[in-house]
């Protein structure tokens, strides 16, 4: 393939719907083979508008708006980076050859709605996950509890990300509450919650699931060593690679992994998450992107999860090893501010093998991811001592 220049008239474009620390770390990538980026969010200075060649701010839920854009702009690619965004737009856009969307328009619209993924994943595809059920009012939510999902179970909004909106319910007294928090906590209200059942699972892992042509052409499947990671209120705070697991529930992981990443189709990066019991696998979410535990990779792989997908959608080679184990700890905002500095960079990266990436957010809030820290070492256990210890070290203070 032939990739032109930036900013000329043979450029190959690249437009971000979505602009966070996730999409920074893609506009750079892009940007090393020459690719001109245009990234898009909500609102202004979002980290990727920081380094692509043009920024907008646009509501991305108006179909309108984007399909606007895109007629101004004309990219050839479309990178959607977070799940709210008129996906009837990107279909449209597809349908008229007017720009590929990454991995595909069906993805995105998938995936932004947690229906339209289970059903896939457990109709069509018939990969194990939990019990659930879909309500559309408060007597219906308590009828498929009360008939087989149980106690304790999860309430979440059919379209949210981050655990936003999602709450762990152990008795009848606490569903109500459970239902108004995810009507009010999604991105949008859909009128329609999901149940699940808890699964009682060692762990949890996002498996990084690349779709990228090989020498011949065709579309063949890898995967990188397994991520492990903790959260808290659904939002993750740690990651490390590799997870141990066996070699039965590794093999059992990649078989869903590919069976619903070839059910969505195209080409790209997937972040697919999954709860392992000794050697039992159930599928959970998959996005069709790079994932917030997949930062990791930035210190693990000598192909970060962001080279891995634009390398893919370029349709260039690909290499899913690892390097040396690695871990990732979230520096969270601390405070609510419109003016933020940071202090202890010194003392974070005094220690060897560490790094930190700070997202440069115009805004900071509590429990807003500002920055990552990264570490390696010759164990994960090693890695995530000294990738905590190096999160604690940077504190976000107000500056005005």
């Amino acid at each position: 393939m032939n990739i032109g220049t930036a900013l000329n008239n043979n450029a190959k474009k690249a437009m971000l719907l979505g602009s966070g620390e996730l999409g920074k770390e893609i506009a750079i990538s892009l940007q090393r083979y020459g690719v001109e980026v245009i990234a898009v969010d909500r609102y202004a200075n979002a980290p990727a508008q920081h380094v692509a060649h043009r920024s907008y701010v646009v509501d991305m839920t108006d179909a309108q708006a984007i399909k606007t854009l895109v007629a101004e702009e004309k990219p050839d690619l479309i990178i959607p980076e977070i799940e709210a965004i008129a996906t009837d737009a990107l279909a449209a856009i597809e349908q008229q050859q007017v720009a590929t969307v990454v991995p595909n328009a069906r993805a995105v619209q998938l995936t932004m709605n947690r229906e339209g993924i289970r059903a896939l994943a457990a109709e069509e595809v018939g990969v194990p996950t939990s019990k659930y059920a879909f309500a559309t009012s408060f007597s219906k939510l308590k009828t498929a509890v009360d008939g087989g999902i149980g106690y304790p179970c999860f309430i979440k909004p059919t379209m949210s990300s981050s655990g936003k909106g999602q709450s762990m319910v152990k008795s009848a007294d606490q569903l109500e509450q459970a239902w108004q928090t995810a009507r009010e906590g999604g991105r949008s209200d859909t009128g329609k919650v999901i149940v699940e059942s808890k699964i009682d699972f060692d762990f949890e892992i996002t498996l990084l699931t690349v779709r990228a042509k090989n020498a011949a052409g065709e579309v063949e499947t890898s995967f990188c060593e397994p991520i492990g990671h903790v959260q808290e209120e659904g939002d993750y705070r740690e990651s490390w690679q590799p997870q141990p697991m066996t070699e039965a529930a590794i093999g059992n992981a990649q078989m869903i992994a590919k069976r619903v990443t070839n059910a969505i189709g195209g080409l790209g990066l997937f972040g697919v998450e999954l709860f392992i019991r000794g050697d039992q696998v159930w599928f959970s979410e998959v996005s069709p992107r790079p994932h917030d535990t997949g930062m990791v990779t930035m210190i693990s792989q000598p192909q970060s999860e962001f080279e891995l997908h634009v390398r893919a959608i370029l349709g260039l080679p690909v290499d899913t090893g690892i390097s040396r184990p690695g871990a990732s700890a979230v520096i969270l905002g601390g405070i609510d501010s419109d003016s933020v500095a940071y202090s202890g960079l010194e003392k974070a990266l005094a220690e060897q093998g560490t790094e930190i990436r700070l997202f440069a957010k115009p805004q900071a809030f509590v429990k807003r991811r500002m920055g990552v820290a990264l570490a390696s070492a010759e164990s994960t256990e090693d890695a995530r001592k000294k990738a905590v210890l190096a999160a604690s070290e940077i504190k976000v203070i107000h500056s005005g």
